[in-house]
């Protein structure tokens, strides 16, 4: 009898898995947040390809490599990440076949906001000591070739506002903020109107009212940056109004007066709040809400340099927008 029993017998359950239990539980907070938050608010980090997201956006580790080919899949399960940066475009051209690839794995109305080519947005190019000035500085030519014409071809409607990131250029080789300002102008002016695009300043003598007359005249929407040397979102909101805007774009990269390199070896892995920025927060909440208010769209994105690491601010932002906007419904009542 006991010999027939243990033909009965079954194996006994798998463990837990802990990284399986804590992403279930991420998804459960990141859903019921989307659901407190204006339809118009749009989170996203930039890139995706982090080992150390596990648990945070990925259910087991893999290699950067591995992610950067096949995360994006699992990265738009996240229920509060809905857009994404994708910074490798302004290293090189991405093959058309990569773009079809991306664009595979995301589900409708999802959106990726390249970051236009250094080849084209970079005053000078090489190496500090050695650059020498790009002749395709601004060229509308060049975007369009190594940009804009493979997104069109390969994930239209995956495409959301362009970064036209005005790359620093050494103090030495700076051209007058009015002699730039007016090549940029001739720039957006000439930019093919089937995208939206945005521009994002590193220099701040640019933030001016000048600046802000050249974005009205081209249609082009301002970056709100949290950079090194540039002011905080809400000061840049001053001079460029979120009202000039039909969407807004949001980028947090660096606390102002910290650089890359250190950010980096500092936060790594990207699995922890490491210097959460209470200012920072404030300043995005009360941008993204002017256009929120609105009715207008408004893109967040954030780097892992930013605090630590980009879900966990993804997070923390959007825990401070449900309680302002839930705040506001609640004034509204009464």
């Amino acid at each position: 009898m006991t010999d027939q029993l243990a033909l009965f017998e079954t194996a006994p359950p798998d463990p837990p898995d802990p990284v399986a239990a804590q992403l279930a539980a991420v998804h459960a907070e990141a859903a019921q947040l989307a659901r407190a938050l204006p339809s118009t608010v749009r989170f996203g980090t930039s890139s995706w390809s982090f080992p150390g997201w596990k648990g945070l956006v990925y259910s087991g580790r893999r290699s950067q490599t591995a992610l950067s080919r096949e995360g994006l899949r699992e990265y738009a399960r996240h229920p509060l990440l809905s857009i994404v940066g994708v910074d490798r475009s302004y290293y090189a051209p991405i093959p058309v076949e990569d773009l079809r690839s991306y664009a595979s794995q995301l589900p409708d109305g999802f959106e990726c906001c390249f970051k236009a080519p250094a080849a084209v947005m970079a005053q000078r190019l090489g190496p500090t000591s050695q650059s020498s000035p790009n002749p395709d500085f601004l060229s509308v030519d060049r975007l369009i070739d190594d940009l804009l014409a493979p997104c069109a071809l390969a994930c239209y409607d995956r495409t959301g506002p362009i970064i036209l990131e005005m790359a620093p250029v050494a103090a030495a080789h700076r051209l007058p903020p009015e002699a730039l300002l007016e090549r940029l102008e001739v720039f957006l002016t000439a930019l093919p109107r089937e995208f939206r695009y945005a521009v994002e300043l590193r220099d701040a003598r640019l933030l001016t009212p000048a600046y802000r007359t050249l974005l009205q005249r081209t249609g082009v929407a301002h970056t709100y940056n949290y950079w090194s040397a540039m002011p905080m979102p809400a000061r840049q909101a001053e001079v460029v109004p979120p009202d000039d805007h039909a969407f807004g774009i949001v980028r947090l990269l660096l606390r102002p007066g910290t650089f890359y390199e250190a950010q980096r070896e500092r936060f790594s892995p990207f699995d922890a709040l490491v210097e959460p920025d209470d200012d920072m927060r404030r300043d995005v909440v009360s941008v993204v809400q002017q256009f929120t208010q609105r009715g207008r769209p408004a893109y967040v994105l954030v780097n892992n340099k930013a605090e630590g690491s980009s879900p966990l601010t993804v997070m923390a932002l959007a825990r401070a927008l449900a309680d302002v906007t839930a705040a506001g419904r609640t004034s509204a009542r009464t």
